[in-house]
């Protein structure tokens, strides 16, 4: 499973852009795309959405099997004390919309070359 991880992880730097999030920089390509991120592992890998409260509000991660997955974390320079608190697809919806959602589903297809 973790090869699968790994594999996920590239291709959402790669997939990740002011497409997917108001938030994205080229030098921090995770900021803003946790809530998006976490929808869109759920679809390909099932688990639950976890979040932690920061001082900036919630932020969205995933659980698969016994791991807990958070493939934005590079966004921060200190890593968050996660409270692993129980969470859905409506609440991680709050942090991004269709179009974000839909853009960075599309892309990473592209980058894990996989036909529509």
């Amino acid at each position: 499973m973790q090869t699968v991880f790994l594999e996920l992880e590239k291709a959402l730097f790669q997939a990740w852009s002011l497409e997917s999030s108001s938030k994205w920089i080229a030098n921090n390509p995770a900021a803003g795309q946790c809530g998006v991120t976490a929808l869109v592992v759920q679809d390909r890998l099932g688990g639950d959405i976890l979040r932690t409260w920061l001082d900036s509000g919630w932020h969205y991660y995933n659980r698969i099997g016994e791991d807990i997955i958070d493939f934005t974390r590079s966004q921060f320079s200190i890593p968050p004390q996660y409270q692993d608190v129980y969470s859905n697809r409506e609440e991680a919806f709050s942090d991004t919309n269709a179009e974000q959602y839909t853009a960075l589903s599309r892309r990473l297809k592209e980058f894990l070359n996989e036909e529509e």
